[in-house]
């Protein structure tokens, strides 16, 4: 069986102030016509279709043009929520749309109800695992713990459970939305810790031929058997480096798997470019990227007279401004946000009490803290959830 992996479109979203929406319609365009010339026989999405829980009307509507193009195709489509769906609002008329071939997997207490597809050599089962906020469904898979490896052990716990009953050979494939250690994160992903610990061990997902992941924008190997589609887009200048694809994987009759990276449309080229601003106007060598999305870092010790205007007339598209002067690392005037980079709110807050009293918190109050931090998140996730 012919497996496209894909995830994290993220529809709605813009890059810096680029309205995306027609590079998504593109990215659609671009996948309806893969699943037609490599023989695709299913399609998994793993989460994050749309930016927010309440996206915009033609974000809607361009995720409503998907689902038609991807039915009338015949081909069966797998689709989970991930953190920034709805997980209530994209599993309205679920039930409807699986008879067309779509199956929206966005309930926690369903992940051990695989969907069923058939080829030549039997069942290859598909178990849609959607993002697993643990504050909101521990009670739900029975763990004292919040936390993501936790919650997400028991959900794989239901799916082995599943996949003992069926016919000796059954095939089988996960969709999930999780940080899996050794994964390398981007600055476009929401944050998912819970108690200091966002990622969970690749070992959670032993036992299935292929897991697809979604929530990392970059695409990723943890295991021949593991893997990350990351986004067909980019959405911040820290994936600048990244390839971006889908995997076309092929599910072979003993369970093996051989994956084929299918890149994925871009607009723009990105580039970062660093130095005191004449040099940047003035160097021969950035002329490629000339007409590539830019960040520039000016290193100027003061900073110029209207640096973007300046820069736009070389640079057209330059996005994204930011000042990091030369200074020496111990001068005081080092920025702020420079002290900051790299930091976890869990850090910056424990370093502000040991600039408030003279000694960093203890383990109890680092528990208080990160409690608070933790609330905090799970509290702004109900609220988006429920809007």
């Amino acid at each position: 069986m012919r497996l496209l992996h894909t995830s994290d479109w993220h529809l709605g979203r813009a890059f810096h102030r680029v309205n995306m929406l027609g590079a998504q319609g593109e990215f659609i365009g671009h996948l309806v016509t893969t699943v037609r010339e490599r023989g695709v026989d299913a399609v998994v999405v793993s989460g994050d279709v749309y930016d927010r829980a309440v996206p915009p009307l033609a974000a809607v509507e361009l995720f409503d043009d998907a689902l038609h193009r991807l039915a009338a195709l015949g081909v069966p489509t797998v689709m989970i929520s991930g953190n920034h769906d709805s997980a209530r609002r994209l599993g309205v008329g679920a039930g409807l749309i699986d008879r067309a071939g779509i199956h929206l997997r966005t309930v926690p207490s369903a992940c051990g109800t695989p969907v069923v597809l058939e080829d030549a050599f039997g069942d290859v089962v598909f178990y849609g695992l959607p993002y697993l906020e643990p504050a909101l469904v521990k009670d739900e898979f029975g763990v004292d713990k919040a936390g993501h490896e936790a919650v997400l052990a028991a959900a794989m716990d239901r799916v082995r459970a599943d996949l003992a009953t069926r016919a000796r050979g059954t095939r089988s494939v996960v969709l999930a939305h999780a940080f899996v250690t050794g994964g390398e994160a981007s600055d476009s992903e929401r944050d998912i810790t819970v108690g200091g610990v966002a990622s969970v061990p690749a070992g959670v997902f032993d036992g299935v031929d292929y897991t697809a992941l979604g929530h990392l924008h970059g695409s990723q190997t943890i295991t021949e058997r593991v893997r990350y589609s990351g986004s067909p887009l980019p959405y911040s200048f820290s994936e600048t480096d990244h390839r971006k694809s889908m995997w076309l994987v092929d599910l072979a009759a003993d369970g093996s798997v051989e994956a084929e990276r299918v890149d994925c449309p871009v607009p723009r080229a990105l580039a970062r470019i660093r130095g005191r601003l004449e040099d940047l106007l003035a160097d021969p060598e950035l002329a490629g990227h000339e007409e590539a999305w830019v960040e520039a870092t000016l290193t100027d010790p003061v900073r110029p007279a209207e640096p973007m205007a300046r820069l736009v007339e070389r640079f057209p598209h330059t996005l994204s401004l930011v000042f990091d002067p030369e200074r020496a690392p111990d001068d005081p005037d080092v920025s702020y946000a420079r002290r900051l980079a790299g930091r976890s709110d869990q850090q910056i807050a424990e370093d502000f009490v040991a600039h408030v009293r003279g000694a960093g918190p203890d383990s109890r109050e680092q528990a208080v803290l990160q409690g608070a931090f933790d609330a905090v998140r799970t509290d702004d996730t109900v609220r988006e959830v429920a809007r």
